[in-house]
């Protein structure tokens, strides 16, 4: 079970990789065309689509590579149950939210693809489409919080934290 949940957390993190190559290459064509004349209906539209699905799509590898913004200060103080009981309280709550933000995600999909809804840019794309990656992105989050909520409850979860936040500039 880790190694399949280690795999879709790095291929999510894959995934928002090539979203950001992706990205590069529309900015990139937008550069190019308003220096050479040129129009692509749609890019800058593209550009963000590409850029929300690696945001979210990168969500899950980032939390389990402890590289998302936490607050120490707190719970650096407490000490045995305490902090633990915090860690619990903070991961069931990450959990909750997380759920919820998945689940009305998948719903919004489902929402704009009943109702054909597209964009109101030149493009005239189907929604759904990129609003696809962030509900992935969020169900993929949610299963990453649950993962380390349980790992935490049963006494297993390894906390990597980054060695940047270390660092004091």
């Amino acid at each position: 079970m880790r190694k399949a949940l280690d795999a879709l957390y790095d291929s999510a993190a894959a995934l928002a990789a090539l979203f950001m190559i992706g990205l590069l290459i529309a900015v990139l064509l937008s550069i190019a065309g308003r220096q050479l004349h040129f129009n692509i209906p749609g890019i800058d539209a593209y550009a963000g689509y590409l850029m929300a699905g690696a945001g979210f799509l990168s969500l899950a590898h980032t939390l389990k590579h402890g590289e998302h913004i936490r607050v120490t200060l707190f719970i650096a103080r407490l000490k045995g149950k305490a902090a633990r009981g915090l860690e619990i309280w903070a991961l069931f709550a990450g959990t909750m939210l997380a759920g919820l933000a998945a689940f009305y995600s998948c719903r919004l999909v489902w929402q704009s693809h009943a109702f054909h809804d597209i964009s109101t840019s030149n493009d005239a794309t189907p929604l759904w489409i990129p609003q696809l990656t962030m509900a992935i992105g969020g169900v993929v989050l949610a299963i990453a919080l649950l993962d380390d909520f349980v790992m935490e409850l049963m006494g297993k979860r390894v906390v990597n934290q980054s060695q940047d936040a270390l660092h004091n500039e």
